[in-house]
């Protein structure tokens, strides 16, 4: 019902930026209609929220470990989802998922539509 394709993961050193994008595409759904969300998952950890944008960009919210180093954006033309990781630490490495919410505000995506195959993000010390 949803194709969603993170890109820009990748290897990186402590205190570097990386940007992320996650192209939407669908038959069914309008990209504009819901709210979106970057996830990530630690080897031997629970995935977690990292970051959630409404369907306008007007609402963000983020997880305390990335709050003031990470910023989540979209661009509702392009059907793109973003997530500019800035000041990158080793704790940070996992597979950053893309994520569409159940409606057109962050809704902690307890009906999400869709996710993301993953891209990999590895913070070397």
């Amino acid at each position: 019902q949803v194709q969603l394709v993170e890109s820009g993961g990748g290897l990186v050193q402590a205190g570097g930026s990386l940007r992320l994008s996650c192209t939407f595409s669908s038959s069914a759904l309008r990209f504009d209609d819901y709210a979106m969300g970057w996830f990530r998952q630690a080897p031997g950890k629970e995935r977690e929220e990292v970051a959630c944008v409404s369907w306008d960009g007007g609402s963000e919210s983020y997880a305390p470990p990335v709050k003031g180093r990470f910023s989540i954006s979209r661009d509702n033309a392009k059907q793109v989802l973003y997530l500019q990781m800035n000041k990158l630490e080793v704790e940070d490495t996992a597979t950053y998922y893309c994520v569409v919410d159940g409606g057109p505000y962050c809704t902690s995506f307890i009906t999400a539509k869709g996710w993301g195959p993953g891209t990999q993000v590895t913070v070397s010390s």
